[in-house]
């Protein structure tokens, strides 16, 4: 072993190559680890260290103590008398401080071969394990590998709270073609704060949050932290058996919440201590969250996302959002959430012209603004864009144990002309006006997250009436195009027709009964789910209740018989909170539901609870009844008894389950009580039992029953030899079954 050498004892490093540390100051050198770090060269070992601010630099290994010397501007350097590179460290003294590190430049890269071969092809299924900020040991040393994609850039620095937000000393390599930059920083853990700085090609600088953050600050800060997960689930059960039946066999009522308005200033952890019980009570099957993913502007629900793969911190950690999905799993509630991959906004920290270019966007400008959001689209044909999009739907369900993921304004992502006029738009190269790359994205999409999570859904929120949407991606439709392989679509038509229905008068109600039976036109076009969302209670729609006419008792009344006929209407359901209890304000996300409507010491909180008893019994009565779900998409579980009574304001239609055993729903959309109403019912049927009435008084209704089974009489009616007479209350829906 060679001797200590004294301070000041040892010549510097041979100067780098013309333009090369110009460009490693200026934070636009492609591969900073050349000159940096320790290299065998002639005469020795030339060691090079970037440390800003610092008066001096000590190099400390085994039988080695050398001060280097100052070549100015940060830059340090020594031409050890060593003939191989040793284990080494550094000793760096401040003006007030002295403190021994590792050099981030001693290590090979941390990034494989394999994963940059699958990055390169868009094919990394698990992108969040190698981009990012990901902790780990390298060589005994324990840090954060950082990675981040960013082809255009002329050089990318790490910037964080551990070098005082100035990159200066925090250089990353270019790693070949992929365009993507790596750099492993000892002594760096979780908790720190930190974010990209980029040169774009025109030389100047931006500072940017990762787009792979798994956990970011709380808004309006910007920055990405470096984190793990720790959560130790218990869910297991629910995991082993949540692909037990295909979801367009089971029952499958959704409750959708905006989490931070729901109970306003309540923490994930708090939220895990009385959603669950609430949804739970309720009978809901699943909860619906509006976009978890972190936002900067709340106003936008979450629709706006900068941060695809950090639930946001408004409320807590990532594990707290673990905690909270745990939790609905062990109260027996399956957990979809809203997922935005069809644009994203333009802040300067974010996605947009990441690099100095358009990155995540279309180059194309006719193709990378959105024309209604002020936002940009993705690139959907790049192979990287495309990949950092299916693999974050991977990530939610994986990570999370996210059991459905409602897609988001998916029309939009379809049709290169949405929202645009003409001479906005250029055709695909077939001369249509389909986006073929988004059809070949939703496609991947889809594909890959069935058959990497089993048991999980795909919901389309698709407003046209694009062919083969819940089609699985194989089976070739008449436009040509495989299907989009979702598992669901919302209902778009129904709720629009059905809604348009019970806003008129009922004495004009007769003008627009087709609106309430038309769905069935279409019905087994698509596997459905019939919504009625948050986009219906807000700017200036009103409630539920509130669009309803009449006097206070009629529009409760209408209120619960239109959410019984949905229910009993073939299709999955949701419904938005604050809807189960009749809540007459329009929601706002600054104050959530009206709760205190519920509190025993207000007046007509007794009208409130009747709406929430019955949305307990409609779950309670259709998770019981398979007729009701279990052939929702097969044309043999629905007939019509009464389609055309439009006169009476009344339908009626019965659901059959596999085994065909039969369910009578009867809708009265009319103010008056029809007595000895004859209906046409199977004459297999021996009596009918009362199983569900909306005018029950318990509920806020008239009580007006049908207490004695129904016995068929042997009178024709409506096509059927057999009939039953029953009375049919005012403004409501009844539900039998076989007694």
């Amino acid at each position: 072993m060679l001797p200590t050498q004294p301070s000041g004892g040892v010549r510097p490093a041979p100067e780098p190559a013309a333009g090369d540390r110009e460009r490693l100051l200026s934070g636009g050198h492609h591969d900073p680890h050349a000159l940096l770090g320790a290299h065998p060269v002639t005469g020795g070992v030339a060691l090079r260290v970037l440390r800003p601010y610092a008066r001096a630099v000590t190099v400390v290994a085994q039988g080695l103590r050398a001060e280097l010397h100052d070549d100015g501007d940060g830059l340090f350097s020594a031409l050890l008398p060593l003939r191989t590179v040793p284990e080494y460290s550094l000793l760096v003294t401040y003006d007030d401080n002295e403190m021994e590190v590792q050099d981030p430049y001693r290590f090979l890269p941390a990034l494989g071969e394999l994963d940059l071969h699958l990055i390169g092809e868009g094919r990394h299924e698990e992108l969040w394990k190698a981009l990012g900020a990901q902790p780990m040991v390298v060589q005994g040393a324990i840090g954060t590998r950082f990675t981040v994609w960013a082809p255009n850039a002329r050089g990318v620095r790490v910037s964080g709270d551990f070098n005082y937000w100035d990159g200066t000393a925090h250089p990353m390599r270019s790693l070949g073609s992929s365009g993507v930059w790596e750099l492993f920083v000892p002594g760096v853990g979780e908790g720190a704060l930190y974010k990209f700085d980029l040169m774009r090609p025109d030389g100047s600088h931006t500072l940017r949050a990762d787009p792979m953050a798994r956990r970011t600050e709380v808004p309006p800060a910007t920055a990405s932290i470096v984190t793990e997960a720790h959560h130790h689930w218990q869910d297991d059960e629910w995991m082993a058996h949540r692909a037990d039946r295909p979801v367009h066999q089971a029952p499958f009522s959704v409750y959708e919440v905006h989490l931070p308005s729901w109970r306003p200033g309540l923490t994930y952890r708090q939220l895990a201590t009385q959603l669950p019980a609430y949804v739970q009570d309720l009978g809901f099957t699943h909860v619906e969250l509006m976009p978890v993913a972190e936002h900067p502007f709340g106003g936008s629900w979450g629709y706006q996302v900068t941060g695809f793969y950090a639930p946001t911190a408004r409320m807590g950690t990532p594990d707290d959002f673990r905690f909270l999905v745990d939790a609905l799993h062990r109260a027996g509630i399956g957990v979809l959430m809203d997922w935005v991959p069809a644009h994203f906004p333009k802040d300067d920290w974010a996605l947009a012209r990441f690099d100095g270019c358009p990155q995540y966007e279309h180059a194309d400008p006719q193709r990378a603004e959105h024309p209604d959001w002020g936002t940009l689209e993705f690139d959907y044909g790049r192979t990287e864009v495309r990949n950092f999009l299916v693999a974050n739907a991977t990530y939610w369900c994986e990570e999370f144990h996210i059991d459905g993921l409602r897609v988001d304004a998916v029309a939009s992502m379809l049709y290169l002309d949405y929202s645009r006029n003409e001479g906005e738009w250029s055709p695909n190269e077939y001369g249509g006006r389909e986006n073929l790359d988004a059809v070949r994205f939703l496609q991947e999409m889809n594909a890959t997250v069935y058959r990497r999570s089993p048991g999980v859904v795909t919901i389309a929120e698709e407003s046209t009436a694009w062919e083969g949407v819940t089609r699985a991606t194989d089976q070739v439709g008449a436009g040509g195009f495989g299907g989009l392989g979702f598992g669901l679509k919302w209902n778009m038509g129904w709720m629009h027709d059905s809604l348009e229905y019970v806003t008129k008068e009922p004495v004009h109600r007769k003008y627009h009964h087709n609106e309430m039976t038309f769905s069935m036109v279409y019905a087994y076009s698509e596997n459905y789910v019939l919504p009625i969302s948050h986009d219906e209670v807000v700017h200036g729609k009103r409630a539920l209740v509130s669009k309803i006419p009449g006097d206070w008792w009629q529009q409760r009344a209408t209120h619960r018989a239109y959410l019984a006929f949905m229910w009993a209407h073939p299709g999955k359901k949701l419904l938005f909170m604050g809807q189960e209890f009749a809540q007459g304000a329009e929601w706002s996300e600054a104050h959530g539901p009206d709760w205190w409507l519920l509190d025993p010491t207000y007046e007509a909180a007794h009208d409130h609870r009747g709406v929430r008893d019955l949305v307990r019994d409609l779950n309670t009565v259709y998770s019981a009844a398979p007729a009701l779900w279990q052939r929702d998409t097969a044309p043999e579980g629905f007939a019509w008894v009464e389609g055309g009574a439009a006169e009476d304001n009344v339908f009626a239609f019965l659901r059959y389950d596999g085994d065909g055993t039969p369910l009578l729903a009867v809708s009265n959309f009319s103010p008056v009580v029809r007595h000895e109403y004859r209906l046409g019912v199977p004459g297999t049927v021996p009596a009918w039992h009362e199983v569900l009435n909306t005018d029950t008084g318990l509920y806020g209704g008239g009580d007006v029953r049908n207490t004695d089974p129904l016995k068929p009489e042997s009178v024709q009616a409506h096509g059927r030899p057999s009939s039953v007479q029953l009375t049919l209350p005012p403004l409501a829906t009844v539900w039998f079954r076989p007694a």
